[in-house]
């Protein structure tokens, strides 16, 4: 067993974690102290616990009256282990032992957290678990603050470290039944889990370069910023703007038309960030212009950015594509970005990426409404939204998911084990084997446009 292990591509081990992991979380939610009442059927366990996992946040049973706290503490387990990686966290477990770093797990570490290789792993380590609990603690404390006046003092400060690891490891699960409907108005919570989502959604390489930059500034010593932070901060702010204005514009006359101007600026800016990353909500999403669902399914499926608890083509993925159109409607050959050529094994990986998530999605969506009971036609981008919102791992839904059979079930759950792990980590497993190619064919022309 341990020699057949020790044979296993990185890519695969990384498959197998997850799925061991999801198994075992099932397990545990399946257990009688894990829920009330009657118990959670398997098929809703395995849901719930692939969601927490995947940092997705779609959910068939609602998790604040159907999970005890233990239940809860095993989803807040999931949720945590998710967001940093499974792996991540096998690499430190053997790091403790004093085992030091494997060549798998410095690539394991590499693909996750670092644009280029790592010299200086432990720092790396160092600093994102640092970053990652002190963050979470300063949101709970926030949050705490919040609820301190409207529930008891232990259950303000439960609710406020489940809610602070959930928005930031994106995966926005919420004890209570319409999210954070009922705080549309409050600048501080709305402050918080914003801020939480964003710092978890920009990837651990920015963060982490952010640091070093700050470390570096006290030294007076000055580095230039990477292109990989340069596009990852602008992507992401241009991203936020402009599905803010877009849901403000869209939504004027609808869902925020009766709020005041606070409420309605608040309302569009939350909305806007936790669609690319994270499933809460202070808009009933299915009350929600058929334009709205449009804009916030298109942000959904580009997600947040490489290295981080997010899901998604990634905003990188989108930057390299949107210079590839420029650059080829200009005639150049190359992508650039910021006076930069992007390697061209970027650029494979950018539309190697897009085109297998719009394959995964169709076949996702094709299942889904083939296997469902005569869904109404209107209903097609209610499953969209489902299936992107999967894939995505970022958990906002229509309010079909708990009216889902077996199968359409299964197949959310294998959209958002996909969406977690990666495109390309499963490609690479399925043509790992495979020989390139040491020849190329003629060249023959064929009308395009």
């Amino acid at each position: 067993m341990a020699e057949h292990f020790q044979k296993l591509n990185p890519a695969l081990i990384i498959i197998y974690s997850y799925l061991i992991v999801d198994l075992l979380g099932t397990l545990l939610l399946s257990l009688p102290v894990s829920s009330k009442g009657p118990g959670v059927p398997l098929i809703d366990a395995l849901f719930t616990a692939t969601s927490a996992l995947c940092v997705t946040g779609l959910t068939t049973v609602d998790v604040g009256t159907a999970y005890t706290l233990f239940g809860q503490s095993v989803i807040m387990a999931l949720m945590e282990i998710g967001g940093l990686g499974v792996m991540t966290f096998s690499v430190v477990f053997f790091l403790f032992l004093g085992r030091g770093f494997s060549t798998r797990g410095r690539w394991i570490i590499t693909e996750s957290f670092a644009a280029t290789p790592h010299r200086h792993m432990k720092n790396l380590l160092r600093v994102i678990f640092l970053f990652t609990f002190l963050i979470q603690v300063i949101g709970a404390l926030l949050l705490f603050i919040q609820w301190r006046g409207e529930m008891s003092v232990s259950s303000a400060i439960y609710a406020g470290f489940f809610h602070s690891i959930s928005a930031f490891c994106n995966a926005g699960i919420s004890l209570f039944p319409t999210s954070f409907v009922n705080y549309k108005g409050s600048i501080l919570l709305n402050a918080t889990i914003c801020s939480l989502i964003v710092l978890g959604g920009i990837g651990f390489p920015v963060i982490y370069e952010l640091f070093n930059r700050v470390r570096n500034f006290r030294a007076r010593k000055r580095v230039a910023v990477s292109l990989h932070t340069r596009i990852v901060l602008t992507t992401t702010l241009v991203l936020i703007v402009a599905g803010a204005l877009l849901v403000f514009i869209l939504e004027r006359d609808n869902q925020i038309a009766r709020l005041t101007v606070k409420e309605q600026i608040l309302a569009s800016l939350f909305q806007s960030i936790t669609a690319r990353t994270a499933g809460f909500n202070t808009l009933d999403i299915g009350s929600l212009a058929v334009a709205t669902l449009f804009i916030l399914i298109i942000l959904m499926f580009v997600g947040a950015s490489p290295g981080s608890c997010g899901g998604g083509i990634k905003t990188t993925s989108l930057a390299v594509l949107v210079a590839i159109l420029n650059d080829r409607i200009r005639g150049r050959h190359s992508a650039s970005l910021f006076r930069r050529t992007i390697p061209e094994e970027t650029v494979s990986k950018a539309l190697s990426i897009f085109i297998l998530a719009v394959i995964v999605l169709t076949a996702g969506l094709i299942v889904l409404l083939v296997t469902q009971p005569n869904p109404p036609r209107e209903d097609f981008l209610t499953y969209l939204f489902e299936a992107v919102s999967a894939f995505g791992t970022v958990g906002l839904s229509m309010g079909i998911t708990s009216s889902l059979t077996v199968i359409g079930k299964i197949v959310i759950i294998m959209i958002m084990l996909l969406g977690r792990v990666g495109l390309l980590t499963v490609a690479y497993v399925v043509t790992s084997r495979r020989v390139a190619a040491s020849y190329r064919y003629a060249e023959e022309k064929v009308m395009i446009g």
